[in-house]
């Protein structure tokens, strides 16, 4: 079906076939997609985004279960954003560690350390076994204005690798595609510390928003979102601030 007009031609968004949700083992899903053969995928990723979409290589989508909305996009107004105790502890104990923004090009470390990171969190989950080609297609993409963020030890300490946070680059914010860390450094909260490093990008270049996907009331994984405050959740027809105190986000 058409998602509007274009000046040119219509937009075509596509509805996938159910296919097991990611989060909930137990329920099927499926997923609103662009149409991937678009020449302006590149040019309208920023739009989609404000539209709730998320991009996962070169494809764009969104969640579109039958009776289910729990994938809500969130996103953070950086300017307004104030660190609460627990992350400026993450701050300060991570404060030894340096940060450098790359083009998204794999190395032969960040790939290593992608595969020991999979191998720890997603063990017989299929991703564990994903080679550089998968690493490339679902990390880099064709088109995308990505960066990789590398979070590493102290060059006077070796410098090693702890983390890399896969960021997209738009004129609408930046977008938290997706971040690996060093396993056996979980203590650090590497995960918490790469996005507050985003926000502090992104308040630096001028940008008004981190967009961190999807927040899944109940799951462990996802949760976390809602610790970085305020905190902006899109409907499906706009974005609205987040209630701190709630347990939940009101759709």
């Amino acid at each position: 079906m058409a998602l509007h007009r274009d000046p040119d031609h219509e937009l075509r968004l596509f509805q996938t076939g159910e296919h097991p949700c990611g989060y909930w083992p137990d329920r099927q899903a499926r997923d609103l997609v662009l149409d991937p053969q678009d020449e302006r995928l590149a040019r309208l990723y920023p739009m989609a985004l404000s539209w709730g979409f998320r991009r996962s290589g070169d494809l764009v989508y969104r969640p579109h279960c039958q009776g289910c909305r729990a994938c809500v996009p969130v996103r953070i107004p950086v300017d307004r954003f104030a660190p609460d105790r627990s992350q400026r502890r993450c701050l300060a104990s991570n404060a030894d560690l340096e940060c450098r923004i790359l083009p998204a090009e794999r190395t032969d470390e960040q790939f290593a350390l992608y595969q020991r990171y999979l191998q720890h969190r997603h063990a017989k989950g299929g991703m564990d076994e994903h080679g550089t080609h998968e690493f490339d297609q679902f990390l880099i993409g064709s088109w995308s204005h990505g960066r990789f963020m590398e979070i590493r030890m102290p060059a006077a300490q070796g410098g090693r690798l702890l983390a890399v946070a896969v960021t997209d680059v738009t004129e609408l914010g930046l977008s938290a595609v997706y971040t690996f860390f060093d396993p056996d450094e979980e203590k650090r909260g590497l995960g918490t510390f790469g996005i507050l490093q985003q926000i502090a990008w992104a308040q630096r270049v001028g940008l008004t928003h981190l967009y961190l996907g999807y927040w899944i009331h109940g799951h462990r994984k996802m949760d976390y979102k809602r610790r970085f405050q305020p905190l902006e959740y899109y409907d499906g027809r706009r974005w609205l601030l987040a209630d701190p105190a709630s347990g939940s986000l009101a759709l």
